[in-house]
């Protein structure tokens, strides 16, 4: 069953655990129903590939793994600094995500 998760695809997180703790990017994908996410240059394991239309010559190709979203946390948009976040309602009526840091809603 899928569950509400506290990132997005397109926020920026950062990495505090495992191999590559400390590094931000953007995030590609999100695939809720395992709770996992793969962000931009983070957790890079190489790849065989056969030779494709895209990768002519085949080989040995890096590219990014999922990662589980425990191991993330949101960058705060306003500071630059990793934050929780929360939900309210909005203006709107809607559910909106705030940085629980600066209290700045997340769009």
């Amino acid at each position: 069953m899928a569950q509400k998760l506290h990132i997005k695809k397109g926020d920026t997180v950062k990495v505090i655990a495992g191999n590559d703790k400390g590094r931000t990017g953007k995030v590609l994908s999100v695939k809720t129903e395992d709770q996992r996410a793969v962000v931009e240059g983070v957790n890079l394991v190489s790849k065989a590939t056969k030779p494709n239309a895209k990768n002519t010559q085949g080989g040995i190709v890096k590219q990014e793994a999922a990662v589980h979203v425990s191991n993330l946390q949101l960058v705060d948009p306003k500071s630059g600094v990793p934050t929780r976040i929360g939900r309210k309602v909005g203006a709107d009526g809607k559910l909106v995500r705030y940085a629980k840091k600066s209290g700045e809603e997340i769009k």
